[in-house]
């Protein structure tokens, strides 16, 4: 997952492992479960210099679960709806620009 979303320009900024976290806090077994804070550095920098406050919606979360019978399921916030909020076509556009990088990377996997 993470060298698909460096192809698409993104890093990892954070990476919470939810089954680790559950078992650490509340003694429980959760299946497998990370959400991963991608950032696209040139793209951020750009929001930010449309939006200052845009931070509050960086970076975009993917989350990676493990679905049982072997399967895993790949999902990341979709950066348009999030935005929605902050009427900007300057924003929107870049949101759409991540949308498809984000697009991009699920569908290779």
């Amino acid at each position: 997952m993470t060298e698909e979303l460096k192809k698409e320009g993104f890093g990892i900024l954070s990476e919470i492992n939810i089954h680790e976290k559950l078992k650490e806090k509340l003694d429980v077994d959760f299946r497998k479960y990370k959400i991963l804070g991608a950032c696209n550095p040139a793209k951020a920098y750009e929001a930010l210099q449309a939006e200052n406050k845009i931070g509050i919606m960086l970076p975009c979360n993917v989350i990676v679960q493990e679905l049982g019978n072997g399967k895993t399921e790949v999902a990341a916030v979709d950066p348009v709806a999030s935005m929605m909020a902050v009427e900007s076509p300057e924003l929107e556009s870049i949101a759409k620009e991540i949308r498809s990088k984000l697009q991009k990377v699920i569908d290779t996997l």
